[in-house]
């Protein structure tokens, strides 16, 4: 028993010795690993602050991709407004086509009425001419003349009978269209004609014309005419 107590004893003193050894050795070692790990952190200080710093990534600026956007959606509006702008384009071109027809209709109204008178037709310039026209012109001595009887006095004794030739011709006819069936024509008519005796002559007038459309015909309502009387052996002009 005792040697046993003996031996216990001796193994515990080992033991002992045995963890402060332990000890030691722990100690000696983490001195040694913190001496190497400062010496690492050093190191890797000195190299970072040696190296080149990175350019900072270049990045598009906010507005790019909001200006793309925009460019697009306008691109994506821009072929209806091409459209309707077309569309206004042709309608204006057609319009202007049948207003530039409706005083043409009204300038060959005016020359059928001229030839008319110049040829003496009398039957003819009623069918152009409103029963109940009126006109103001030099014969009348400034009377508002009214129906067809005054002028015929002058396609049955001057109209056509005291002149060879007559070329008369509208020079700057102006139109205004008052509605689809309603126009007036202002112009300066220049008439030229061979007397009985050949001598030739000219003679003119500035004349404006009222025109309305009846049952798809344009038939002159009232005129006005200026310039000098006719002559009792010159053209007369109605």
């Amino acid at each position: 028993m005792a040697g046993l107590k003996n031996s216990l004893l001796s193994g515990g003193g080992g033991g002992g010795g045995g963890s402060s050894g332990g000890k030691m050795a722990t100690a000696a070692g983490g001195g040694a690993g913190g001496v190497m790990a400062a010496v690492a952190a050093a190191a890797a200080a000195a190299a970072t602050s040696a190296a080149p710093a990175a350019p900072p990534a270049t990045t598009n600026p906010p507005t790019s991709n909001k200006e793309h956007r925009t460019e697009s959606s306008a691109d994506s509006v821009r072929p209806d407004r091409k459209s309707s702008s077309s569309q206004l384009s042709s309608t204006q071109l057609c319009s202007n086509q049948l207003i530039s027809a409706r005083k043409q209709e009204i300038i060959k109204a005016t020359e059928q009425l001229i030839d008319c008178i110049n040829g003496g037709d009398f039957e003819g310039y009623t069918k152009i001419c409103d029963t109940h026209l009126t006109s103001f012109e030099p014969e009348a001595l400034g009377n508002l003349v009214e129906g067809l009887e005054f002028h015929k006095f002058y396609f049955d004794n001057v109209l056509g009978k005291n002149c060879k030739a007559v070329n008369t011709m509208i020079l700057n006819p102006h139109v205004h269209l008052l509605g689809d069936d309603a126009a007036c024509i202002a112009y300066v008519r220049l008439t030229q004609y061979m007397d009985k005796q050949g001598l030739a002559h000219t003679q003119q007038s500035e004349e404006t014309r009222v025109w309305q459309r009846r049952d798809h015909k344009w038939q002159c309502m009232h005129f006005h005419r200026s310039g000098s009387p006719s002559a009792p052996f010159a053209l007369g002009t109605k």
